[in-house]
C-alpha cells in the first residue's frame, strides 16, 4: 500500500469508529454541526446538501410528471390532475389520466430511477464518468436481445422485453469475464465494454439491415427508446425489479465509497473489493436491462445523470439515490419536451434524451479545456 492510501485508509478508519461510536442516550439526538443522527447506540453521518438535493429532485421529478400527464391532444389542468389523482376528479379526465398517461408516466420514472442508479453504480465502480451502460454495451447487449427476437423470431411484446433482458445479461457476464485478470479493474471494463458494444451495435444494424419492413419499423420504434403505448403491465415487473435490486445497490454504498480510496486502503478497512464489485456490477446489469425491457435503450440517462447529481450534491463520490431521481426527472423532462418541442409532431423519448446527452458532452469537454485538464 503507497504512503498516500494508508494514510487516507487511516483518516476513513477514524472517521468510521468516529461515527459508529455507541451512544448511550435513550432519545435519538442530531448533531447539527456535524450532520450526525445518533440514536439507541447507532450513529450515521447525514449529508445535509445531498439531502436537499434529494427532496428538491424528488418535488421536480413529481411537479414535471403533473404537468406531464395532463400534456396531449386532451390537455387537463395541473389542479384538475391532482384532483384525479386523489380520487375527486371527472369520470372522463379519470379514464384518461388513470389508464392512458399514468402508467406511461410511472415507467418513465422507473426508468430513468433505475438507469441512474445503475449509471451511479458502474461509474463508481469503474472510476471513471463515461463507464456508464450504455458507453460499455450493456444497452447494446439488450437491444441486440430485442432485435433477435422481433427479427429472427417474430416475437410478442413480452418475449422481446425477455429478450432484452437475458441479452443484457449475457453481454454483462461476457464483458464481466473478458475484462477479469486477477480482479476486474475499472479501466478494463470500460475498454471492454467500449469493444462488446462496437461489435454489437454491427450486430445490431445486420439485424436491421436484413428484416423485412414491418419487423425493421417495429424495431427501429423499439431501439430508438420510447415510452409511447406504455401500460400498467409494463408497469409492475419493473417496479418488482427496482423494488429488489436498488435496496442491494444501496446496500453496497458505503463499500463502494471506501473502494474509491482504492483497492488496497478497501481491503485494509476490511472491504471485500471483488465480492462488493461483482454484486454491484450484477444488480446495476439487471437494472440497466430491465430499464431497457420496459423503454427500449433511452440514451445517456445512465451518463448524465449521476455527473449532474454529484454536482449538485458537492459530495466526495457518485450518490446513488440522487442519481436515481436525477434520472427520473430527466427521463419525464426529455418525454415532456419530446411532446411539446415540435409542435403538433411528437418524437420518441430517446431523441430527447439524446440531445442532452450530446448538449451534455460538448459542455464536458468545453469544461474540462478551460480547466486545462485535456
Amino acid at each position: 500500500m503507497s504512503p498516500t492510501e494508508g494514510s487516507r485508509a487511516k483518516d476513513m478508519a477514524a472517521d468510521t469508529a468516529r461515527d459508529m461510536t455507541p451512544d448511550t442516550a435513550r432519545h435519538a439526538s442530531r448533531d447539527t454541526a456535524g450532520g450526525i443522527l445518533r440514536a439507541r447506540g447507532l450513529s450515521v453521518r447525514i449529508d445535509q446538501r445531498a439531502l436537499l438535493v434529494c427532496g428538491a429532485l424528488a418535488m421536480a421529478a413529481l411537479a414535471v410528471s403533473v404537468v406531464l400527464i395532463g400534456t396531449g391532444d386532451y390537455r387537463i389542468a395541473p389542479v384538475d390532475v391532482l384532483r384525479t389523482l386523489t380520487g375527486h376528479g371527472d369520470p372522463g379526465q379519470e379514464f384518461v389520466v388513470r389508464q392512458l398517461r399514468l402508467p406511461r408516466v410511472v415507467v418513465g420514472l422507473l426508468v430513468g430511477a433505475a438507469l441512474g442508479m445503475a449509471g451511479a453504480a458502474f461509474q463508481t465502480v469503474t472510476r471513471n464518468p463515461l463507464g456508464s451502460p450504455d458507453v460499455v454495451g450493456f444497452g447494446q447487449g439488450s437491444a441486440a436481445g430485442a432485435l433477435i427476437v422481433i427479427v429472427l423470431l417474430k416475437g410478442s411484446p413480452y418475449e422481446v422485453s425477455a429478450g432484452a433482458v437475458a441479452g443484457g445479461l449475457l453481454t454483462g457476464l461476457a464483458v464481466y469475464l473478458l475484462a477479469w485478470k486477477r480482479g476486474v479493474h475499472g479501466y478494463r471494463l470500460v475498454l471492454v465494454g467500449i469493444g462488446a458494444s462496437a461489435v454489437l451495435a454491427a450486430v445490431n444494424s445486420y439485424l436491421l439491415v436484413r428484416a423485412d419492413f414491418v419487423d425493421a419499423a417495429r424495431a427501429v420504434v423499439w431501439i430508438t427508446g420510447s415510452l409511447d403505448g406504455r401500460d400498467w403491465d409494463q408497469v409492475w415487473p419493473l417496479l418488482t425489479a427496482c423494488a429488489l435490486l436498488m435496496p442491494v445497490l444501496l446496500g453496497q454504498g458505503r463499500a463502494l465509497r471506501i473502494t474509491e480510496m482504492g483497492d488496497d486502503a478497501a481491503s485494509a478497512l476490511g472491504v471485500r473489493v471483488e465480492r462488493t464489485r461483482l454484486i454491484t456490477v450484477l444488480a446495476a446489469v439487471l437494472l440497466t436491462a430491465c430499464a431497457t425491457a420496459a423503454a427500449g435503450p433511452i440514451a445517456f440517462i445512465a451518463l448524465t445523470a449521476p455527473q449532474l447529481a454529484h454536482r449538485l450534491t458537492r459530495s466526495p463520490g457518485v450518490g446513488l439515490l440522487p442519481s436515481a431521481l436525477m434520472g427520473a426527472a430527466l427521463v419525464v423532462g426529455a418525454d415532456w419536451a419530446a411532446q411539446r418541442a415540435f409542435g403538433s409532431g411528437q418524437v420518441p423519448v430517446g431523441v430527447a434524451t439524446g440531445v442532452l446527452g450530446g448538449g451534455y458532452l460538448l459542455w464536458l469537454l468545453i469544461s474540462e479545456r478551460t480547466a486545462g485538464r485535456i
